[in-house]
């Protein structure tokens, strides 16, 4: 049973510890990078990560901990950037997992042959076959620009590429987005900007990242046993007596249920809000040189801006006729893992959770490990259940591009705990 696995960010390094732990040994993972880490790897200039100088994790340290290699202890509640790629090196050491990597080697092209085995085309001129594949590459790469972006004539840069807030000194921005990253962006941009302005197409559940002082993860983890409808009313309660009300703020009031849309974590956005520092705008009507006409029919003018627009889902090692999910409502797998028609390719990671992505990692590659070592078997009927499931997590959420991978955090890990308790 030869295995490969594509990144060794850290849903990759969950897979291969995973793995080694059942039992199987013939692993290969390729990075393209020159260490382990993936979006985590901060670089001063545009690159693979999407983080920024100044970026912070939106879960808490005791909610993003693997379940058998906790976090230091000197580690505050939110830990940066730096920390947390530390935390993914000291992972690997521990565990012994870099000497399954190969390093600075990109996948090219992943085709399946015969006996759905899977052949690999390498940077390093070689091609490779291996019984299973598991993607584990993230889905933070591939931005999502707007269609006015050709339109605009000043600066113009996705989030993606945003790094620190230097060359905006003096500068009139334009985040474009409300999300984590958009929050982040306006944030930093109004250190140096002459003015910051925020963009919201519709509204958005911007929560503070500490609730009665405690981290927002693990009070809403305190009351995950209460039926959806009352946590609902209390994390409204909650955001209510927290906050206020978000048209204090100048933003749009939200209409839906928190769990129904991919949350906002973020407390200082409230503060440069009320400081005057950024400004909340409506939706763009439309875009022409340095102007922007916005859904209220008012106009304005930047030097630069930013477009916080979210990813695209895509795999550049795939042939597009061969899985294509740039544009579908929801993903057809099987636990956001298993493909229906292709059972020896397996995606780690390709989830949006409302809570930390790597802890979900680790429940998704100790499930596949003890499948592939035959101590749980899927159910007859899993494939209908990969088409079935796509539907059911899609009307959970509003229907927009990001919610194509979202899932909520603890429904989902008791799916995958309950078959990895099969008897």
């Amino acid at each position: 049973m030869r295995i490969a696995i594509i990144g060794a960010g850290c849903s990759g390094l969950t897979a291969i510890k995973q793995l080694t732990e059942a039992g199987l040994k013939d692993i290969v993972c390729f990075e393209r990078n020159d260490q382990i880490g993936g979006n985590w790897i901060y670089t001063a200039t545009p690159s693979h990560s999407s983080i920024c100088n100044t970026t912070h994790t939106i879960s808490s340290k005791q909610m993003s901990q693997f379940s058998d290699f906790p976090m230091p202890q000197d580690y505050p509640d939110y830990p940066s950037h730096q920390q947390i790629l530390a935390y993914f090196q000291a992972y690997a050491r521990h565990f012994r997992l870099e000497k399954y990597i190969h390093f600075q080697v990109t996948v090219l092209q992943a085709h399946k042959i015969q006996n759905e085995r899977w052949r690999l085309t390498l940077s390093d001129g070689t091609q490779p076959e291996f019984d299973y594949l598991f993607v584990a590459n993230g889905h933070l790469s591939i931005p999502r620009h707007p269609d006015w972006k050709k339109n605009f004539s000043g600066t113009y840069l996705h989030s993606h590429d945003f790094k620190s807030n230097q060359g905006l000194e003096n500068q009139r921005v334009l985040v474009v987005g409300a999300g984590n990253s958009g929050c982040d962006c306006a944030i930093e941009s109004s250190r140096n900007a002459a003015s910051v302005d925020i963009s919201l197409r519709s509204p958005q559940y911007i929560i503070p990242k500490l609730i009665m002082g405690k981290p927002t993860d693990t009070f809403a983890a305190s009351m995950r046993w209460f039926p959806q409808y009352l946590q609902n009313w209390l994390q409204k309660l909650s955001l209510r007596i927290q906050i206020g009300r978000y048209r204090d703020y100048g933003l749009p009031e939200p209409v839906f249920s928190p769990t129904q849309a991919h949350p906002t974590v973020n407390s200082e956005i409230f503060d440069r809000i009320r400081h005057g520092k950024i400004r909340p705008r409506p939706g763009i009507e439309n875009v022409s040189e340095k102007t922007v006409c916005f859904a209220d029919g008012s106009t304005a003018e930047y030097d630069a801006i930013i477009a916080a627009t979210g990813y695209i889902t895509t795999f550049p090692f795939f042939d597009r006729t061969f899985i294509n999910w740039e544009n579908t409502a929801h993903i057809p797998l099987y636990l956001r893992i298993f493909h229906p028609d292709h059972p020896s390719l397996f995606f780690i990671g390709l989830i949006q959770p409302q809570g930390c992505i790597w802890t979900l990692a680790e429940a998704q590659s100790r499930l596949v490990s003890k499948f592939l070592t035959g101590k749980i078997h899927l159910p007859d009927n899993w494939r209908t259940l990969a088409v079935t499931e796509g539907k059911y997590w899609a009307r959970k959420f509003l229907a927009r591009p990001r919610h194509s991978l979202e899932v909520h955090y603890y429904p989902y890990l008791r799916q995958i705990q309950r078959l990895i308790k099969q008897k």
